[in-house]
Parts: C-alpha cells; structure tokens; sequence
C-alpha cells in the first residue's frame, strides 16, 4: 500500500481490539503492517456471533479491526519463536504490544532489550490502567474501563449507569496509540533514537471527559447521565414526533430563536431566553417542544429545520447507515475480496488525504496465511541491509 506511512514497518504483537485498531489505522495510512498471532490465533477470532463462512467459523468481529496487515504464527515462548521475532525487531519501526506489564519482559522483550536490537524502534504500549501506580498492571477490558473511568456514569437515562454501545476505551486506546506513534515518528526524524508510547483504556477515556472533567474539577458539579440530552445545552437532545424521534442541536440563541417559532413557542419568555434559563428548565422545555413536534412525522421536521439552517438529525440503525449515500461518498465503506468470503465490505478508514488516491486495502489475513510471504520478505530485508538493524 501507499500512503503517508508507506515504507513504515509494523509489527503488531497485540491482540483482541485497542492494539489491533492502532495498527490497522497505520495500515490504513500505508504502514506494512506484520500481525504476529501465537498458533492458536488471537482471541478475538473466536468472538462472535456472527461467525460467517461455509463452516460458520469466522469471526465478524475479527474481520474489523484487521484489514491490510500479514499474519504469522509464531510461539514467543519458544526458543525459535523469540529468535524470529528477534529478527523482526531488528527490520521494524513500530511494535504494538497490549500485554499485561510485564509480560514482555518475561519474554524476554522489555523496552531496554527492544532498543538493544533496534535503537530506533517505536514502541507502543497500551495497558488496561496503566504501566505503573498503584494499580498498574491491573487486567482490564472494555466494560470494565468505561466504568472505573466514569464514562458509565454519564451514559443512560439518570439513576442506571449504562455502557457505551461500541467498545469504546478499546477504540479510543487504539486512535491515541496510532497518533503517538506518528508523533514518536516525526520526532525520530530530528533524533534519530526511537521511544516508548504508553497510553491505557483509562487514560483513553479519561482523555475525553472534556467538560464533564472540568465540570467536577473547576465548577465543583458532579457530572451525571442525562439520557439523550446535552449535560449543559438546551435544547439539545432526541425529541418525539409524530412517527418515532428525531434529534435537534440548538447550540446559540439564534437558532432557538428559529426553532421557537417554527413550533409556535415565544422565544423570548424569561425562563426559555437563554440557554442558563432554557436549561434550568429543560423538562418543561422538552415536553412544549414535543406537545408541537408529535403533529407532523419526523421527514417533515427535518426538512424545515434544514431550511432553518438548525441542526438536526434521524436516529439511523447501522444497516440504514451503511445504505446511507453520505456515508459511501466520504469512503467510510471498504470493499476487500477476501480469500474465503468472497466480496465483502467493511467499515473504512476516517481519514482521506487529498495527495494520495484512495488505497486499494487488503482483506483481514486468515491465521498464519503469510508465514511464508513474511519469512522472505526477512530475509531479503537482511540480505540487503547485511544483518543490521534499521
């Protein structure tokens, strides 16, 4: 593949999800991405439904976060197994590891070792809690994270913490990871030497609690769940109409100004003028919009909120998103041909750059499909290079 990262070299040490979606977003951007599974797979090939294939054993959730990278089954607990990832280390520039701390090093790959065989290698850690303090080390997955970062506790309708449907520490832990190792690597342009990038699924979501961290920090307000509306804007939110819900964002008093008279409500009342008093009275509020909003169904609506020039929106499920034609337009579907499936499409990449024509993207490899591939491209790596590190 081509594309900014075109010629990076990654060797993905990770599975399950945060690691894995760091490195296919480098593979999205042109990274030579080299998945090392044990001989048994990564786990999350086991997870599903769905399963799809003629023998209904491939895992969907494999399938996402996987696209343009090789496989290679190697048993790092084997003598043979730790002398080939040795001779990888040596041709990369990034590796993506999610072991719990200190696994690597018993495996004899800690981060002093790593730079013995590499001195420009990047590394990138992620951790369920973090590598040190008093809890690191600590296991964690996805769920657990949301709710010991607090994220759970502002999902949902008030008094019942929910998750967040998408795994999403495990997204976000994998997005930062994939944006500090393009940092690490623009710094090794001035340096030379490569460097450890850490970052957790806590730290993924504490990173984006925005104005719900400053909130307790700086206004001494717990934050709390308010279902589907804003925690500091009104009216902002779902609303009911005739035919199901609708979503409508009035972030200024302009557009509650527009938004008030299309529904016959007097903008300008005391307690509705501002958003300070529109939110002080916010289920008061909700419930005049909606004595409007259930007259007519929710195309109508939308179509004279568009008009307005106020944002609002339809509460899609994922199969009319993917028929959505914006949707195919910005390329966020991805057509692979996959060696067993066929034609198949997935959920594409977020970026798109403007020098560089839209990548033709690899499918996700079956287990151990590039041992071979991946054993000579090594050793013409080292035939080249004459046995030194990169």
């Amino acid at each position: 593949m081509q594309g900014p990262l075109g010629g990076v070299v990654v060797l993905d040490l990770s599975r399950a999800l945060a690691g894995p979606h760091a490195a296919q977003m480098l593979g999205d951007l042109g990274a030579h991405v080299i998945k090392v599974e044990h001989p048994s797979g990564d786990e999350s090939r086991g997870w599903g439904p769905p399963f799809v294939g003629p023998d209904a054993d491939i895992s969907t959730y494999f399938l996402a976060a996987n696209r343009n990278k090789q496989s290679i089954t190697i048993d790092m607990k084997a003598s043979e197994g730790r002398a080939l990832v040795e001779r990888l280390v040596r041709r990369s520039d990034v590796l993506i590891e999610n072991f719990r701390t200190g696994v690597l090093d018993r495996l004899g790959f800690g981060v002093e070792r790593l730079h013995e065989l590499n001195p420009r290698l990047i590394v990138l850690s992620i951790t369920g809690f973090g590598h040190d303090g008093p809890e690191g080390g600590r296991p964690g997955y996805d769920q657990i994270a949301q709710g010991e970062a607090g994220l759970m506790s502002l999902t949902g309708p008030p008094g019942e913490p929910y998750r967040v449907g998408a795994s999403i520490a495990d997204l976000l832990a994998g997005i930062h990871g994939a944006y500090g190792v393009v940092a690490a690597l623009y710094e090794r342009e001035r340096t030379g030497k490569g460097t450890v990038v850490r970052t957790s699924l806590l730290a993924s979501v504490v990173g984006v609690h925005s104005y719900h961290g400053t909130s307790w920090t700086v206004g001494g307000k717990l934050p709390a769940a308010n279902g589907n509306h804003h925690a500091s804007i009104a009216p902002y939110g779902a609303f009911h109409c005739a035919d199901g819900m609708l979503q409508i964002a009035v972030a200024n008093d302009g557009q509650w100004q527009k938004v008030a008279r299309l529904l016959d409500i007097d903008p300008n009342i005391p307690k509705y003028a501002t958003n300070r008093e529109r939110f002080a009275h916010r289920d008061e509020l909700i419930s005049d919009m909606e004595k409007a909003l259930v007259s007519r169904d929710r195309a109508h609506w939308l179509s004279a909120l568009a008009d307005l020039g106020v944002p609002a929106g339809a509460i899609r499920t994922i199969d009319e998103v993917y028929s959505w034609d914006q949707v195919h337009s910005q390329g966020l579907l991805v057509d692979v041909d996959h060696p067993v499936l066929g034609r198949v499409t997935l959920p594409g990449p977020p970026l798109r750059f403007d020098d560089h024509p839209a990548p033709a993207h690899t499918p996700p490899p079956a287990l151990g499909q590039d041992n071979d591939a991946v054993l000579t491209w090594l050793e013409a790596q080292e035939s080249t290079s004459g046995g030194s590190a990169t």
